[in-house]
Order: structure tokens, then C-alpha cells, then sequence
């Protein structure tokens, strides 16, 4: 099954919860809900969710008090729902730092294409920065990957379709990668066959532990694909 993330609808009205919730996991999204301010807080803090819808009129605290503190420590991706389509209430959700900004009543399948924009904006801005998982680091600007011991830094000599591979995942460790996706993600328009990834996971892990990297990377999921290392 398809898994595009996960997204934290924050609505205190249960129908337009539910909703919401049906029409993204349609699409492919796992979905969590909060009915006021201070659920979302603690599930954006425990759950570390992809992107969050947030309701503006809410127990509690409010939309833009959710937003506000969210903004505090995080870049997550934002989209904020309201009854009020005055400028004033829209602009003040941009200035605190929401992504997006959609009017009650709306088209659940516009509020879909929506989630899929800001996510594919955020995540192609996210690329330029680098990422470490234990002593691997992937540097998306540089578009190199290196073993990092502290005394030494080794740049893993991987082809292009295992550094796709290896940046694709490192994003996201422990969540289990259908083979066709990670073939869509990092391979695209190639009419490889979905098992040419088997042979690319092996080499990635072969050079990943001779460059002094952390061994048993890469663990197989039965009947899924594969994940970058296996929850703690």
C-alpha cells in the first residue's frame, strides 16, 4: 500500500474531520486527528507528522496559537482551514508561517491536491540541506554521501541510483519502503524491473559497512519492501 506520510487534521467538528480523513487516505496518506489546540501540540511533538491541517477556530487554543508555538521549533509544512475568509485572518496565518491557506466550505478532493503541492514544494526545499543518520551523512547540496567516524570522513562511492535510494530513505529510517516506490522515487522513467532494487539495497550495504558505516542496514520487510534501519 502506497504511503505518501502522515498528516495531523487538527478539527474540532468530527464530520469535517472525518472527511478529510477519508479523502486522504484515498490517496495514500496515514492520518491522525486532534479536536483542539492542545491535542495537536502534543501530537505534532510525538508524532512528528509530514504536514498538519490546522482549523483556525478551535478549543483551547487556537489556530494561530497552535501555529505560533509550532513555529518556535519547527519548519513542518502547514495548511490552516477557516470559516473566515476575511484578508486580515489569512494574512495573519501567512505572517506566523502557515504554507497554505484553504476557506470552509472547500472541496475535500482541492484540499488533497493542496497537501500534495506544499509537500512536494517543501520536500524538493528540504533538498539542500544534509541529513545523518548514526555515522552516515547525506549532503543533498553536494549530492554525496560520506561515513563520518569522527577522525575520518568517507565519501561512499555510490552510482546514482544508490544515492537516490540512500537519500530517499534517510529521510525517514525506520518507515518500510514498497519496492515500487522506492523505483519511482529513484529510478524514474527507467523501465527497470521492481526487483532491480534488491540489487541495488545489496550494493549499498556491501559499500556502506567496507566504508566503516553501521552494519545490517537495510533490513527486508516481508511482502513490502525494504527500510533503512529497524525501530528501536
Amino acid at each position: 500500500m502506497l504511503d505518501k506520510g502522515l498528516i495531523l487534521i487538527v478539527e474540532d467538528e468530527p464530520a469535517i474531520a472525518s472527511i478529510l480523513e477519508a479523502y486522504l487516505i484515498r490517496d495514500g496518506f496515514r492520518t491522525v486527528s486532534a479536536s483542539d489546540g492542545e491535542i495537536a501540540l502534543r501530537h505534532h511533538s510525538m508524532l512528528s507528522p509530514d504536514l498538519i491541517l490546522l482549523d483556525v477556530k478551535m478549543p483551547k487554543y487556537d489556530g494561530f496559537e497552535v501555529l505560533a508555538r509550532i513555529r518556535r521549533d519547527s519548519n513542518i509544512p502547514v495548511i490552516m482551514i477557516s470559516a473566515l475568509a476575511e484578508d486580515l485572518d489569512r494574512l495573519s496565518g501567512l505572517r506566523l508561517g502557515a504554507d497554505d491557506y484553504v476557506i470552509k466550505p472547500f472541496n475535500p478532493q482541492e484540499v488533497v491536491a493542496r497537501v500534495n503541492a506544499v509537500l512536494r514544494r517543501t520536500r524538493n526545499n528540504a533538498a539542500n540541506v544534509a541529513i545523518r543518520f548514526e555515522n552516515i551523512l547525506v549532503d543533498f547540496d553536494a549530492h554525496a554521501a560520506f561515513t563520518d567516524t569522527g577522525d575520518e570522513r568517507q565519501l561512499l562511492p555510490l552510482t546514482l541510483s544508490e544515492f537516490r535510494i540512500l537519500a530517499h530513505m534517510i529521510r525517514r529510517p525506520t518507515h518500510a519502503f514498497p519496492r515500487n516506490d522506492l523505483l519511482d522515487a529513484c529510478l524514474p522513467q527507467s523501465d527497470a524491473l521492481v526487483r532491480t532494487i534488491d540489487t541495488h539495497i545489496a550494493n549499498l550495504r556491501r559499500k556502506i559497512e567496507v566504508s566503516g558505516g553501521p552494519s545490517g542496514l537495510f533490513p527486508a520487510v516481508r511482502g513490502i519492501g525494504y527500510r533503512l534501519a529497524e525501530p528501536r
